[in-house]
């Protein structure tokens, strides 16, 4: 077990590249976690940790000992240091270092012929990405795809607004021709949410394998989504505007197939 009380020592210059940098994050494949909750999951879904960082004024040694990580991988800083690398406002004292995985979409994997995925292309606000990766998890559903990436997945406020469910859920990452060759291969319908040539959500059958896809609400699908669509889809606006948040519509899209696949079993 080692200790750092120097915000100078290089390590700890080097955690807060990796806590500020997508592109410290993918040369090195490394990623920061912060919070027993979260580490939890990262572990739960396979995450190698290659060090524990902890103050120990926050958090007990009982509860760093529940992560079951080894103790030549712990490391105890000061409460400064440790205020200046913590990313959230209310802080439980501790942060991981861990190894990214690959999210290619070759290593997908169905447990059933029917399964139901979120596409989502080209999304770029970490907040809307993270609360979308919220519904996949509160909704079961078997994999979230994400079409020509604009935000890295291990940013950290990726993390936060999903709670950990970066870990919870398969996810894979490619351009939106792999993904929907992908979902094309597989027979998995693709349902496209935008309004060109729609019909309302409701109407169709997502009991089937099926695919849900929304892009951004600035400039929403590519035409590629839009061509090779099994069926467009929009959901009705009411009121003055015409559109709504990703994550909203993503968790009406998403609950209405749950909805249809639990009455229909």
């Amino acid at each position: 077990m080692k200790t750092i009380s120097s915000v100078q020592n290089t390590f700890i210059k080097d955690l807060f590249k990796l806590q500020e940098k997508s592109r410290e994050r993918k040369k090195r494949g490394l990623f920061i976690i912060e919070g027993l909750r979260e580490i939890n999951l990262a572990l739960e879904g396979n995450y190698s940790i290659e060090y524990l960082i902890y103050q120990t004024d926050l958090v007990s040694e009982t509860k760093v000992a529940t992560l079951e990580v080894p103790p030549s991988k712990h490391i105890i800083i000061t409460k400064e240091i440790y205020q200046k690398l913590a990313y959230r406002d209310t802080t439980e004292g501790i942060i991981a270092v861990v190894k990214a995985i690959d999210f290619n979409v070759e290593h997908l994997k169905f447990n059933t012929k029917n399964p139901l995925v979120l596409v989502l292309e080209g999304i770029e606000k970490p907040g809307n990405i993270g609360a979308i990766l919220r519904t996949a998890d509160a909704a079961n559903i078997d994999a979230v795809l994400i079409a020509n990436p604009k935000t890295d997945l291990y940013n950290p406020n990726v993390i936060r607004s999903s709670v950990g469910c970066v870990f919870t859920n398969q996810i894979a990452i490619g351009n939106s021709e792999e993904i929907c060759t992908f979902l094309e291969t597989n027979k998995i319908a693709i349902y496209s949410a935008t309004l060109q040539n729609s019909n309302s959500y409701y109407k169709n059958d997502f009991t089937q394998a099926s695919a849900l896809v929304v892009g951004t609400e600035a400039t929403g699908l590519t035409q590629l989504w839009r061509d090779r669509a099994t069926q467009n889809i929009t959901i009705p606006m009411q009121g003055a505007i015409d559109s709504m948040n990703v994550s909203v519509a993503a968790a009406i899209l998403t609950f209405e197939a749950k909805r249809q696949r639990d009455f229909s079993s």
